[in-house]
């Protein structure tokens, strides 16, 4: 910054400064800005020219080559086409930030290298907390990942105080760490501030959900969406109050609805379907609003509808392997307990196995395996498939006895098995 600030000595006619040369002050303050705005469109441009440079636009390309070339033109950098600072690298993590969560650690490395320079900058600070609270759900479902964002939330807080939306991350961080009612403080903060209402609205809303204040929820996203009617994260949202409202009066009744009460589930299955639905014609690659919208033709009792979005899903290369597991799971859960196909079931409680990223969704994918294989065996103690998924299923959770146990109980089946093949009727 030092050699900025003497660039801009130079380019005001070299004059001393004084506290009382105001006009000469503007004038450096104008050039500070400007070429601060400048330093700031670096990363835009480049990605202009690349993207020229890609669509066979040569003279366009290099227009905006140009100009990056012209703003790295400085005396003390080495580079033609790149400059490190602060700004550049704050603007490249608010880049990656729209890039989605493959990205994510990059985006925070990026506010991380900016706050070294700066630690106390506002912008900085928000751009590192909102990137760790993104990564920080982007590997929620990862067993052994440890969640960092709440310091970090806590900063920008403190160094934007009128940010709502930064704001209504805290609180939700806070829920996850149990301080749900220091959490509500920041959120009723965040709710009395007018800038960003659709943002906060929705942040806002999981909070209450969460809470299991879904009659608030749902009046917020519906208020959202008002302003932006074809969001496929209100939609969704809104779709996952009405399964929470059909889950309260599930419990309940204890799971047996009679009367208004099943008119009333009833009533909140159409009305998620419908909101899950129009998330992924919105969004046909939003992985979990499929998921969901698969999950709730099966409350609706709607098997093929069921079918047919799981073999969407099926098809899809999710960018994060537990929601791959997850949609093995859940098509396994669908093939054993709706379309009794324990066949089918297993399966795809494999391939939610074999994807080896350590996650919750791949135990429960462990236990629902071993639930059914015992079940196997308690109608037939000699189901040699049976013994070696148990033996394959101990081994997974590392109790080598067991598994070597069942292991052996099969291969005394299998050599049982061939020595009667051999001996004939």
């Amino acid at each position: 910054m030092v050699g900025l600030i003497h660039d801009h000595w130079y380019f005001a006619g070299g004059q001393h400064f004084t506290g009382e040369d105001e006009e000469m002050k503007t004038k450096v303050m104008e050039k500070e800005h400007a070429y601060q705005a400048s330093v700031r469109s670096l990363v835009t441009w480049s990605n202009f020219a690349w993207v020229y440079y890609h669509m066979g636009r040569l003279a366009e390309a290099q227009a905006y080559l140009d100009k990056v070339e012209n703003i790295c033109k400085k005396p003390s950098n080495p580079f033609r086409y790149r400059m490190e600072c602060p700004e550049i690298d704050c603007e490249e993590g608010w880049a990656l930030l729209k890039c989605g969560g493959k990205n994510y650690e990059r985006a925070k490395a990026c506010f991380e290298k900016a706050l070294e320079v700066d630690p106390e900058n506002p912008e900085f600070s928000a751009g590192y907390a909102i990137s760790a609270y993104r990564l920080d759900g982007f590997k929620v479902a990862t067993k052994g990942y440890r969640q960092f964002s709440l310091l970090p939330l806590r900063q920008a807080v403190r160094l934007n105080p009128d940010n709502g939306y930064i704001k209504v991350l805290l609180a939700l961080k806070l829920q996850d760490n149990g301080q749900e009612a220091e959490g509500e403080k920041y959120l009723e903060e965040a709710l009395a501030n007018m800038s960003s209402q659709t943002y906060v609205f929705r942040y806002a809303a999981k909070f209450y959900r969460r809470k299991g204040s879904v009659d608030k929820a749902l009046e917020l996203l519906k208020k959202a969406l008002q302003e932006t009617p074809t969001s496929v994260l209100l939609h969704h949202q809104i779709g996952l109050c009405y399964k929470a409202q059909m889950i309260q009066i599930k419990e309940a009744t204890k799971g047996q609805p009679r009367g208004q009460n099943r008119e009333k589930i009833d009533k909140m299955i159409r009305s998620a379907i419908f909101h899950f639905e129009s998330a992924v014609e919105k969004k046909p690659t939003f992985e979990v609003a499929h998921l969901d919208l698969a999950r709730m033709y099966i409350e609706a009792g709607n098997h093929r509808k069921a079918e047919e979005t799981f073999q969407k899903l099926l098809c899809m290369k999710p960018v994060v392997e537990e929601t791959m597991q997850d949609i093995h799971l859940q098509y396994a859960r669908f093939q054993e307990f709706q379309k009794k196909s324990e066949i089918n079931a297993i399966i795809h409680y494999l391939k939610a196995i074999k994807i080896e990223q350590a996650s919750f969704i791949r135990d429960k994918s462990i236990n629902s395996l071993k639930k059914l294989v015992l079940r196997k065996l308690q109608r037939n103690s000699l189901d040699l498939e049976s013994l070696s998924l148990l033996g394959f299923v101990y081994k997974l959770k590392g109790n080598m006895n067991e598994a070597l146990e069942y292991y052996e109980q099969a291969l005394r089946l299998a050599a049982d098995f061939e020595n009667s093949v051999r001996q004939g009727p």
